[in-house]
């Protein structure tokens, strides 16, 4: 059986192509509605994180012989986990890592954290659309919300949590657009020129993330871009190619096929 980290929009994907090599699969994702979009597809899934500890509790139950870490390029705790779970028990790790894209604009900075990423766009202030996501909303609100002539909008899921965290971070509800992508690029500059944007914060999430839709329309109007780069992980078995991953695990496949 190989565990399969889900998290990313082309990990469903990858994941429909090891189990159409005839590998048996179980998947794990954070969210109910991640979890749902994959049953959907015919997929066995977990759904909760895993501590390293659980990691390798949950490979032992499930006679786990191999993981694969789709998760997101950012969820640098899931894949530290992962691999010290997969190292704990002796099974094959193979990381799923989207290929990284290079800009070079007198608009673009980059941004090892998000603490500095915040301080950056404080120093441009304006209008800074937030593209980044919930998880380290804190961060940006407690650096930016109370700046004079400074607005942060921050774009993110329409869920009922980050909803409730933007209203308990003081964040405006008409600062909040709640919206699910991948979008175009046009869609891209008329958000941005709904909000006359100054200045649009992103992560460094890989093509297939679509981040070089709101990159490319942010610099080709003018409006600065922070980017925060990717957590520095070494990283075992690494591939970006989905047939690579399918070929090493034949490789060295421990188990028997579905």
């Amino acid at each position: 059986m190989i565990l399969f980290l889900a998290g990313t929009s082309d990990a469903r994907e990858l994941a429909l192509t090891i189990k159409a090599a005839g590998y048996p699969l179980l998947a794990t994702v954070v969210t109910e509605n991640a979890a749902r979009e994959l049953k959907e597809h015919g997929l066995d899934v977990h759904t909760g994180r895993l501590d390293q500890e659980e990691f390798g509790t949950f490979i032992e139950k499930h006679k786990i012989t191999a993981v694969v870490d789709a998760s997101h390029p950012f969820a640098e705790e899931a894949s530290k986990n992962a691999m010290a779970g997969a190292k704990s028990k002796g099974v094959l790790y193979i990381r799923y890592e989207r290929d990284t894209q290079s800009y070079h604009d007198n608009n673009l900075l980059l941004a090892d954290t998000y603490e500095e990423a915040a301080d950056q766009a404080a120093r441009i202030g304006g209008v800074v659309m937030l593209t980044t996501g919930s998880k380290t909303l804190q961060t940006f609100t407690e650096k930016l919300l109370d700046l004079p002539d400074t607005t942060l909008i921050a774009r993110m899921l329409p869920r009922k949590d980050n909803m409730e965290k933007c209203e308990e971070l003081g964040l405006k509800q008409k600062n909040i657009v709640a919206i699910q992508g991948p979008f175009s690029r046009d869609f891209n500059k008329a958000l941005f020129q709904q909000f006359n944007v100054t200045v649009m914060v992103t992560k460094e999430s890989g093509k297939q993330g679509a981040v070089d839709e709101k990159v490319e329309a942010a610099l080709e109007m003018g409006i600065q871009v922070v980017m925060i780069k990717r957590p520095k992980i070494t990283y075992e078995n690494r591939y970006s190619n989905f047939e690579e991953i399918v070929n090493h695990i034949s490789r060295e496949w421990r188990g028997v096929l579905a």
